[in-house]
C-alpha cells in the first residue's frame, strides 16, 4: 500500500481526542475493503452548511446518494456549489475510482455512477458513525485530507440468500442489499425456490402461490437428532411481483444485480406438491417439511418443460439481470431410473445415463433462456454429463468442478463450502446459535483465494469472482441470520475487491473492530468475536505446551489452569504454558477494568499418545483438514454438537490408515476415539476398525473393532487390551486401518454419493 505524510498524523490525532468524539478519527487502515492505494495528509475537509455539490448527470445516483447520507444522518443541507465534485473520467475503468480530499475541496472521479458509488462509500466510512443513524449532533463534519485511488480484484462479488427454508421481510432485504453495497458487493443471489417453498409469485401458475410458498410444519431442532420432531405450524409465504420489481429497483439504485435462482431439475419437491403432473410418478406429494435432498425431481417431458419456461417468462421480466441461476445440484436420479419415460427418452436420444438426461434437462433450459437473451448459471453437478455450452459454473463442492470448467472455458464462481458458507458456525463456543455443521471461522473466510492453484493464468481469468452463501434451514429470524453473515460478509468483501498485496488479517481485524461501531449504529447483529481466544496445544523438544492469542492488540490475556473463572487478578499470559499433566485452562481477554469477551475453556486430556509421532496415508479434505494429523494426538477433543471444528479430521470416500509410534514401547490398556455420524449431512461412521499392534519384542498382533451403526450424531470406540496374566507387555507401534462407509443408500441424503468419514482425538490410556 502507498502510504504518504503520515508525519504528524499521531500528533494531530491526540489533539482530535481533545476536541472532537471519537469516530472523527481516522487512519487509513479503518476502512472495509481496504483501497488499493491511500495517500493520507495531516489536515481535513470541513462539511457545513456553506459546502456545496455539483455533479454530472451520469454521476447523479452517486451523488444523490451522499447528499441524502449527510443531510438525513446531520442538521446539514448541501448547497450547489463545487466544494464536493462528482466528475467523469473516461479513463478509469468501470467499477474504479479516484477520491480526492483537499483541504478546500473533495473530488470524486469515475467513468460510470457505480464507480462514483463505491467512492462515496469509501467517503462514508471516512465520516462519523453517527450519521448512519440521525445521533450525528455538530454543526460540522471533518473528513482527512486524502488520495485513494481503487478498483476492485474481481468482477463478480456476491451474497446469496435462501428464503425458500425460512423467509425474511421486504424490509429486511433491501437491508441485506444496503450492506451489500456499502461493502462494495455487486450481486445479490436470491435463492427463491426449494423442495420446502416456492417464494416467488407466478401468475400462470396460481398453485405455486396456493400450495407450493406453504408447508404444513418445520423440522424443529437439526435434522441429525433422532428422532425427528415437528413445530405443527403452517408456514410459508410469497414475495409478489410487485415486491420483487420493489426490490430488483431499491438494488439497482445501489449498483446491486439481482439473480433470482428458479431450482430445477431437483429441489423441485414443493413445486410438485402443487403440480403432481411435474414428477415422475404424477403421484401427489407435499410440501417438504425437513431439510435435505428429496427424490421428487421434474420429469424431462413436454408437460414439464412447458412448465419451466412459462415460469422463465415471468422471471426474465421481473429480473433484468444478465444471469438466471437455475440451480442444478443435489438431484437423485432414483425417480428417472424408475422412470418408463425417462428411460426411453435416454434411449431415443443416444444418453449414455441418468447423468446424460441432466445434461441434456440443462442444456435445454439454456438455449430457452439464451433465446430470451440471458445466461445461465448453475451449480458444480451441471457438469456431470458433460457442461451446457454457454453455462458458468458456481463450484460448491471444493474447487475441482472450477478447474475443470475453467480449463473448458467456462466461466466460474467461487463458493466453496471450506470458505464461503456462512451458514457454518463460526465459533467453537457452546452457546453458538444452531448450525447446520461445519467450521469457518473469520480468518478463514478472510485468508480464501478465489484463484485455484491449478489454474494457469489464463485459465484463471474464466475466475469471475466469488460469493458467500447463507442457507437457512436452521436460521429462522433476521437477526439470527445477521449474526451468521456478520462479520464474515466482511471478511469476504476484501477477498473480493482487494488486491493480495494489500491484505493483511490483523489490520483487516483493528479495523473491524472499529467498524463494529457502524454496525451498531446500523442496528445490524453481527457476531463479535474479537475478544476471544485461541488455544493450541504444541509440541517443542519433546516437550508440550499450550500457546494462547487473541486477535485484537493492546490487550492482556489472563488464564488460571485449575478451572477456575479468570479474573484482573489472575495470572497474565506471557509465554507458552508447560503441559506436563492433565489440565483445565481457562482464560479471557482484559482491559485495564474489565474482561471484554468470553471465557476460554480448555480441557487437556494428557495421555499416552500427546506428542508421539503420527502418520496417515491420505490427507483430510482441505475443507476439514482442522489442525492437521497431530490434532489427533494432542489431548484435545472436537466439540461434542459439530463436525469440522479443528479437531475434527474429514476425509470423503476414502480408507484411511493412520500410525502411532512412541519413542519409548508403552503399557497400553486402552484405546478410545469417536466418529461424527451426522448422515444429514452425508457422513457416516466406519462399520469397523482393524488394529495391527507391534510390540516390543517385534512380534505382531492382528485385531478388529466392529461398530454397531445407529443413528446416535457421535459413535464412540473403544479397544481394551487383555494382556496374559503376569505378562509386561508393551507397545511400540499402533496402526489402525478405518475403511470407509461407502456409498451412501438409495433413500438417504446425498444418496450415491461417497460418504464422509470424520474422526476425533484418538486417547490412549
Amino acid at each position: 500500500m502507498h502510504i504518504k505524510k503520515l508525519v504528524g498524523l499521531f500528533i494531530l490525532s491526540l489533539a482530535l481526542v481533545n476536541c472532537k468524539e471519537e469516530p472523527f478519527q481516522i487512519t487509513q487502515t479503518q476502512i472495509i475493503p481496504i483501497p488499493n492505494s491511500i495517500e493520507l495528509s495531516d489536515s481535513f475537509f470541513t462539511i457545513d452548511e456553506t459546502t456545496g455539490i455539483t455533479y454530472d448527470d451520469n454521476l447523479k445516483v452517486s451523488a444523490q446518494f451522499l447528499k441524502n447520507f449527510i443531510e438525513t444522518g446531520s442538521q446539514i443541507t448541501l448547497k450547489k456549489g463545487n466544494a464536493i465534485q462528482f466528475l467523469i473520467d473516461e479513463t478509469l475503468e468501470p467499477e474504479a475510482y479516484n477520491l480526492e480530499v483537499s483541504k478546500n475541496e473533495i473530488k470524486i472521479k469515475a467513468s460510470t455512477d457505480q464507480g462514483s458509488f463505491y467512492a462515496v462509500q469509501t467517503l462514508r466510512q471516512m465520516m462519523p458513525v453517527g450519521l448512519e443513524n440521525g445521533a450525528f449532533s455538530e454543526n460540522e463534519i471533518l473528513i482527512q485530507v486524502v488520495v485513494i485511488n481503487d478498483k476492485p480484484q474481481f468482477s463478480y462479488r456476491g451474497m446469496h440468500l435462501d428464503v425458500s427454508r425460512h423467509m425474511f421481510s421486504e424490509e429486511f432485504i433491501k437491508k441485506y442489499i444496503d450492506a451489500l453495497a456499502m461493502l462494495k458487493l455487486n450481486t445479490f443471489h436470491w435463492h427463491l425456490t426449494d423442495d420446502q417453498g416456492w417464494r416467488i409469485e407466478i401468475k400462470k401458475y396460481p398453485k405455486l402461490q396456493e400450495v407450493a410458498a406453504y408447508r404444513d410444519e418445520t423440522l424443529v431442532g437439526h435434522y441429525s437428532d433422532q428422532p425427528h420432531q415437528f413445530d405443527g405450524k403452517r408456514y410459508g409465504g410469497y414475495y409478489t411481483q410487485e415486491e420483487v420489481k420493489d426490490i430488483v429497483q431499491y438494488a439497482k439504485e445501489r449498483f446491486v444485480t439481482v439473480i433470482p435462482e428458479i431450482e430445477m431439475p431437483g429441489h423441485a419437491q414443493a413445486a410438485i406438491a402443487a403440480y403432481p403432473e411435474l414428477g415422475c410418478s404424477n403421484q401427489p406429494v407435499e410440501v417438504a417439511k425437513k431439510w435435505g435432498v428429496f427424490e421428487e425431481i421434474y420429469c424431462p417431458n413436454q408437460k414439464t418443460f412447458a412448465f419451466l419456461e412459462g415460469v422463465l417468462d415471468e422471471v426474465v421480466e421481473l429480473f433484468p439481470s444478465e444471469f438466471i441461476h437455475i440451480g442444478g445440484d443435489e438431484a437423485p436420479k432414483t425417480r428417472w431410473k424408475n422412470c418408463e419415460h425417462c428411460q426411453a427418452l435416454i434411449k431415443r436420444e443416444g444418453l449414455k445415463d441418468e447423468h446424460h438426461l441432466q445434461s441434456y434437462f440443462i442444456t435445454k433450459m439454456e438455449k430457452y433462456l439464451n433465446s430470451k437473451g440471458r445466461q445461465i448459471i448453475g451449480w458444480d453437478e451441471i457438469l456431470e454429463g458433460g457442461l451446457a455450452p454457454n453455462a458458468t459454473v458456481m463450484s460448491w463442492r471444493g474447487t475441482s468442478g472450477a478447474v475443470e470448467a475453467a480449463k473448458s472455458g467456462h466461466n466460474v464462481i467461487m463458493t466453496p463450502t471450506s470458505h464461503c458458507y456462512f451458514d457454518y458456525y463460526q465459533s467453537e463456543n457452546d452457546d453458538e446459535p444452531l448450525a447446520i455443521g461445519g467450521y469457518l471461522p473469520l480468518e478463514k473466510v478472510y485468508g480464501f483465494n478465489p484463484i485455484p492453484e491449478e489454474l494457469s493464468t489464463e485459465e484463471s481469468k474464466y475466475v469471475l469472482g466469488a460469493q458467500g452463501n447463507v442457507w437457512t434451514e436452521y436460521i429462522p429470524t433476521e437477526r439470527h441470520l445477521e449474526y451468521m453473515v456478520f462479520p464474515r460478509m466482511l471478511a469476504l468483501s476484501e477477498v473480493v475487491w482487494s488486491q493480495p498485496e494489500n491484505k493483511n488479517y490483523e489490520d483487516f481485524v483493528s479495523r473491524l473492530e472499529n467498524f463494529h461501531q457502524r454496525l451498531d449504529a446500523l442496528e445490524i447483529n453481527y457476531a463479535n468475536h474479537l475478544y476471544e481466544i485461541e488455544g493450541d496445544l504444541i509440541s517443542d523438544d519433546g516437550k508440550s505446551y499450550y500457546e494462547l492469542k487473541t486477535l485484537t492488540e493492546g490487550k492482556n490475556i489472563l488464564y488460571t489452569l485449575d478451572g477456575s473463572e479468570p479474573s484482573v487478578n489472575s495470572k497474565v499470559y506471557e509465554s507458552k504454558i508447560p503441559i506436563i499433566e492433565s489440565s483445565i485452562i481457562k482464560a479471557a481477554v482484559f482491559n485495564e477494568e474489565k474482561r471484554l469477551g468470553k471465557t476460554f475453556s480448555q480441557t487437556i486430556n494428557y495421555h499416552k499418545a500427546v506428542g508421539a509421532k503420527i502418520t496417515i496415508d491420505k490427507q483430510p479434505h482441505q475443507a476439514y483438514s482442522g489442525s492437521g494429523i497431530e490434532g489427533l494426538v494432542n489431548g484435545i477433543s472436537g466439540s461434542d454438537s459439530r463436525y469440522g471444528d479443528k479437531e475434527w479430521l474429514g476425509f470423503w470416500g476414502e480408507d484411511i490408515e493412520i500410525t502411532i509410534d512412541f519413542e519409548k514401547a508403552k503399557k497400553v490398556d486402552t484405546i478410545r476415539t469417536r466418529f461424527y455420524n451426522g448422515k444429514g449431512q452425508w457422513i457416516y461412521a466406519p462399520k469397523q476398525l482393524d488394529f495391527k499392534l507391534i510390540l516390543d519384542d517385534g512380534s505382531i498382533v492382528y485385531d478388529e473393532k466392529s461398530l454397531n451403526e445407529n443413528n446416535n450424531k457421535i459413535v464412540d470406540l473403544e479397544y481394551i487390551f487383555n494382556y496374559p496374566k503376569g505378562l509386561d507387555i508393551k507397545v511400540k507401534s499402533i496402526h489402525f486401518k478405518i475403511p470407509n462407509y461407502g456409498t451412501i443408500p438409495e433413500g438417504k441424503q446425498g444418496a450415491g454419493n461417497k460418504a464422509w468419514t470424520f474422526i476425533d482425538e484418538i486417547i490412549i490410556n
